[in-house]
């Protein structure tokens, strides 16, 4: 091997990019077809094309890497496939606000112009995140990249449609939606987002028709009023069983409507009575289904009063909330307001509060495709990681609601319907029919509305592997193996993918689910623009390296918790990464061929190659079983601790004297060991920082790469607890020593003798260690004991394994010591009179609080253990 080194230091842009590019270049990334090795397959979640990449998608990334890479080495065939999503809403309110500042209008330039706007967004946006998912260090197949609006993608979007139209599962009707006033479109329950919010019972007086009394109903919406069409009670409410079948005048409206008896109604909650506004809320559209009650639609898209809605027609709807309150106090018919904390739906991308309303609308009928859902991971045939997600992902769908699909926008899938305007007939068909299907009228009207964004990501695990053709890399990589992603989306994709997979394909979509928590910042909250505590992963990247970043994101990260960011933690990162580069530099320097290739089978190890091999082995079986159970901090963790202290700080330590003064075959066989011991670290360590364990490994090994070298393997016949044991006791010896003589302040050079009572069985250890505790104890010599000396004049130390007896004066000059330790004897005793005077004055006593008193009698405890330490050094030293 030619003598060869790293640069002097430590700069990941000496080699992040230059890396990176020699991996896309040699095609290390791209998958292939092949029957000899088994699949291991990820779909990364689409980032949405709205903007750059944020610490969460930096983590979730990083997550999936290691996993790819981890099992890359491990011999499978790796796809982790990349992509991106249209993101219907976000994207076309984003661009038509960027359209805004130029003065162009939306609906002003017509349907295409602005998706000939949109599109070229998504190529720019496109190209912003495929350049950050590499900058991270990202090992996914761009060969296969793919994007929700691609020709075979929107293929697959249409025949799953035209296949569940077919099956009676998708239809359309008039029913509650969650409408979005400001984005003007219909939402699905996954898209709201509950916010507390202080608000009001308003109490209103509902007139009985026969003018013999009134009942009481209780509203947070005193704008729905309107549309009101019956007051509902319960049919076991005594109190008003006999008002059932009579009638109420509505205030304002003066419309008569109907008192009925419903289950629906809580009779302990409120005022026992409930007014029904079928056409603004999706329990009273059930009640007025089941009694035949006329629904009113009293608001429009914008939220503002429609011509139904009386005088108060062209409102918004707070302004009329306030008019209408105004005038049933004036007309005597506000019985009370009450406050009330309630939780208020609200638009999860705008932040607008959502208006239940009835329009007509394309829905899937969720219920047939939740039970195989279910069914598949009660069964364990897709398990979640941590297994306490499964709640949030049953709680959804043995909960579910027909899926609201229609979007009132633009930009996305447009839904493939076409109308005939002479017959009526729908026409659903995955390509634009000539004629209409049961007339032959050609005067077909195409559907304006698109697809919720979430309809075409839920075919994502097979819809980019080719679906619906039977391609090769649908044969051959589905179902996929492992979804990573956050928990925050188990409603809106996960369980979208699970039964849109069962649906299409006959089988689960993947047999992992792999949850992450979110990035907060130090404080614990929520990274986001309006506290202005978001961290762009880019300038990290630009600081620190791109491998320092993943490894603070891994670093205590355990399946499905949040994580903190720190700054300080990203720069610990980068010392560790130095570290180890400096390490490696000093094996680099030290390795010869010759000696290297003359003893490559002689096992002739000392206790320090034993003992590290022995731990190496140890580590590359739990963190193999941490890889496999996903627990990647904790594998982490044990990596970075076994780097920093066993190899770095004692295992190099204790070899240099071999290699500076041991024999031609001391030095082969520890050469051997630390090169060996080096390279299975580096390939522990590759999946989380990709780019430094790439540099030093080709210094290392003529292999061509280190991701394509094969996993460690423990090997049993150097796994020794025994040599661990016996090492850890000399560890434990010099690091005993070495505080010490830390406590005392003796300098390195100033050497001492050791006198060494072994325990019972530790003889043969302490004799086969004195070149490491001459080395690293900073020892003249070192003498074994067989029975206890006479103490005085040494100080002793007792370890698990030993005592250690050090001729004091060996660690001290006696004058200036006697000197150091009169000036501490007085200044304790100061100290210690300082405090009886205080705890002897009696109104300090009756005064002070009992926790002052007590830290004072505390610190005279101290002071006076302290000085009965140095008189008892001073009489040693005399």
């Amino acid at each position: 091997m030619e003598k060869k080194n790293l640069n002097t230091t430590y700069n990941p842009k000496d080699f992040e990019k230059r890396l990176y590019e020699h991996w896309l270049e040699k095609d290390y990334f791209t998958a292939k077809v092949n029957p000899d090795k088994k699949p291991y397959t990820i779909v990364m979640p689409p980032p949405n094309i709205t903007g750059k990449l944020h610490m969460g998608h930096a983590l979730d990334l990083t997550l999936q890497d290691m996993l790819i890479r981890f099992k890359r080495m491990q011999g499978f065939e790796t796809l982790w496939l990349p992509g991106e999503d249209h993101a219907s809403i976000a994207t076309e309110v984003r661009v038509e606000n960027e359209l805004l500042k130029e003065g162009i209008i939306k609906k002003e330039i017509g349907r295409e112009a602005f998706l000939e706007k949109v599109y070229e967004w998504s190529e720019e946006y496109r190209g912003k995140i495929r350049d950050q998912i590499k900058k991270l260090g990202s090992s996914c197949d761009f060969t296969r990249e793919a994007f929700t609006m691609d020709d075979n993608l929107s293929r697959a979007v249409r025949e799953v449609f035209v296949k569940l139209y077919n099956d009676g599962l998708i239809y359309r009707g008039d029913r509650i939606t969650n409408w979005c006033p400001k984005c003007q479109t219909a939402l699905s329950d996954a898209e709201i987002e509950y916010v507390e919010t202080q608000g009001n019972f308003w109490h209103f007086r509902y007139p009985l028709t026969d003018g013999t009394g009134y009942l009481v109903i209780a509203t947070t919406r005193p704008e729905t009023m309107l549309g009101d069409t019956a007051v509902a009670v319960h049919p076991d409410d005594e109190r008003f069983q006999h008002l059932v079948g009579k009638t109420l005048t509505l205030p304002l409206m003066n419309r008569i409507i109907p008192i009925v008896a419903d289950d629906y109604v809580d009779k302990e909650f409120g005022t026992g009575c409930v007014k029904i506004t079928p056409a603004h809320d999706p329990n009273d559209f059930h009640v007025g289904a089941r009694h035949h009650l006329e629904a009113i639609k009293v608001l429009d898209d914008r939220g503002v009063v429609n011509e139904l809605g009386g005088k108060y027609q062209g409102m918004d709807r707070y302004e009329a909330r306030k008019a209408i309150v105004k005038d049933m106090e004036e007309l005597g018919l506000l019985d009370k307001i009450q406050p009330h904390v309630h939780n208020v739906n609200t638009h999860d991308r705008c932040g607008t509060v959502i208006e239940p309303i009835m329009s007509k609308q394309w829905y899937v009928e969720m219920k047939p495709l939740a039970g195989p859902a279910i069914e598949s991971v009660k069964s364990r045939k897709t398990n979640f990681v941590p297994e306490r997600f499964e709640k949030t992902y049953f709680h959804w769908l043995e909960n579910i609601q027909d899926w609201c699909i229609s979007r009132q926008l633009w930009w996305g899938h447009r839904i493939p319907v076409w109308y005939c305007d002479d017959c009526h007939e729908i026409n659903v068909s995955n390509d634009a029919p000539s004629s209409c299907k049961k007339c032959g009228s050609t005067n077909l009207r195409e559907e304006e509305d698109v697809l919720d964004t979430w309809f075409s990501s839920a075919l994502w695990p097979f819809s980019t592997l080719g679906w619906p053709n039977e391609t090769e890399d649908l044969k051959y990589f589905y179902p996929t193996s492992t979804l990573v992603t956050g928990y925050d989306i188990i409603p809106f994709w996960v369980m979208r993918m699970m039964f849109s997979g069962l649906y299409n394909m006959k089988e689960i979509p993947f047999d992992t689910v792999f949850i992450h928590g979110i990035v907060r910042d130090s404080q614990g909250r929520k990274m986001s623009k309006s506290l202005g505590n978001g961290v762009d992963p880019l300038l990290t990247i630009d600081e620190y390296g791109a491998d320092a970043l993943r490894f603070m994101l891994i670093t205590g990260n355990a399946p499905g918790s949040d994580i903190r960011f720190y700054p300080e933690r990203v720069e610990a990162a980068r010392n560790f990464a130095n570290k180890l580069w400096n390490a490696s530099r000093f094996v680099l320097m030290n390795l010869d061929d010759t000696l290297l290739e003359t003893y490559k089978e002689s096992e002739n190890y000392s206790l320090a190659d034993r003992w590290i091999l022995s731990k190496m082995n140890h580590l590359i079986e739990e963190v193999t079983e941490n890889f496999e159970k996903f627990e990647l901090g904790i594998a982490l963790a044990k990596v970075y601790d076994f780097i920093w202290n066993e190899l770095c700080d004692w295992y190099i330590e204790l070899v240099k004297p071999v290699f500076y003064n041991g024999t031609d075959e001391e030095k082969g066989v520890s050469y051997r060991v630390i090169r060996e011991v080096l390279i299975k670290s580096l390939k522990l360590l590759h999946p989380t920082m990709p780019f430094i364990t790439e540099e030093i490994y080709s210094f290392l090994n003529d292999e061509e790469t280190i991701m394509k070298a094969p996993w460690p393997e423990a090997e049993k016949t150097f796994m020794d607890p025994a040599i661990e044991d016996t090492m850890g006791g000399i560890i434990e010896a010099i690091k005993s020593i070495r505080n010490l003589r830390a406590e005392m302040n003796v300098p390195n050079k100033r050497k001492t003798m050791l006198n060494i009572l072994p325990n019972s069985g530790k003889e043969e250890a302490f004799k086969n260690s004195r070149d490491y505790l001459i080395k690293l104890a900073y020892a003249e010599d070192i003498t074994l004991l067989e029975t206890a000396p006479a103490e005085e004049g040494s100080v002793t130390l007792v370890t698990s394994t030993a005592k250690i007896y050090i001729p004091l004066l060996d660690l001290v000059d006696r004058e200036k010591e006697l000197e150091r330790l009169e000036k501490e004897k007085q200044k304790l005793q100061s100290e210690i009179e300082r405090v009886s005077k205080k705890l002897n004055n009696e109104k300090f006593l009756a005064n002070a609080k009992e926790d002052v008193v007590q830290e004072e009698r505390a610190k005279g405890e101290k002071y006076q253990s302290m000085l009965d330490a140095v008189l008892e050094r001073i009489g040693a030293l005399r």
